[in-house]
């Protein structure tokens, strides 16, 4: 297949890794991958904010870059889900029909990674290798909106050399959310202090995600404590083979 990478604001200015892995992974697999170097953003933190004018002027944006994609993958359950759930919503809210119309006939052809592979490609072992004790953390859109289900977890169950340690509280936000960490920084840091607590009790040496958001977030709160456990994104996981270990 063709695949058009997205690869988010957050993993473009700080976790550049997360895409060259995106991208060894689709490629050992068979595919062809594209990356258009005029996209952006998808408007999700805008959105969010309530800035809809902004909002919907990327989602334009969106739409325009990749309206003849055969398929839209991206390493972000969060970016997907803003792109084929919620922007059909701003859309309706701004009354703009011929962009609804747009974002709905390409909203099927975007997905997470994760629920690319298991669930279109129908791949859950990329003969993946990482020797380290793991615990994943379902991140809050992947979950709730995408549903991306267990994906993830039948990935990673198939790492090979690898430990996958179950984690308490999983489905218990990380604190995160974009602007409410900054907006609610108490309550923010109280959730972190719970997901914190529930993956050193895993004796776990890395946290791993869909989502680098909420991993800098993670990763932040464990660095703080001195816990020696890190996080890594789940792609970096998946391109990892025994021969080279990418994360």
């Amino acid at each position: 297949m063709q695949i058009d990478l997205f690869i988010t604001c957050i993993n473009d200015a700080l976790f550049p890794r997360t895409g060259q892995a995106t991208v060894r992974l689709l490629e050992r697999l068979g595919h062809q991958v594209r990356f258009n170097a005029n996209q952006t953003c998808c408007g999700q933190m805008h959105l969010n904010t309530g800035y809809r004018g902004d909002a919907l002027k990327l989602i334009r944006k969106f739409v325009d870059d990749y309206r003849d994609s055969e398929l839209v993958v991206m390493p972000s359950g969060s970016c997907a889900a803003m792109v084929r759930e919620l922007s059909p919503e701003a859309a309706r809210w701004g009354g703009d029909q011929e962009l609804l119309r747009e974002v709905e006939e390409l909203a099927p052809r975007v997905f997470e990674l994760s629920e690319f592979l298991v669930n279109k490609l129908g791949v859950d072992d990329v003969g993946a290798y990482y020797p380290h004790r793991v615990t994943y953390h379902p991140t809050c859109h992947a979950m709730r909106v995408l549903r991306v289900g267990d994906a993830p977890l039948r990935l990673l169950r198939n790492v090979r050399g690898m430990t996958l340690l179950e984690l308490g509280g999983a489905e218990e936000c990380c604190g995160f959310g974009g602007t409410f960490s900054i907006k609610n920084p108490d309550v923010s840091a109280a959730m972190l202090a719970d997901k914190t607590r529930h993956i050193l009790d895993t004796g776990a040496e890395v946290c791993t995600a869909g989502d680098n958001s909420c991993l800098l977030h993670i990763g932040g709160g464990l660095h703080r404590l001195r816990s020696g456990a890190g996080t890594v994104h789940l792609a970096e996981i998946l391109a990892s083979t025994e021969g080279e270990v990418f994360a």
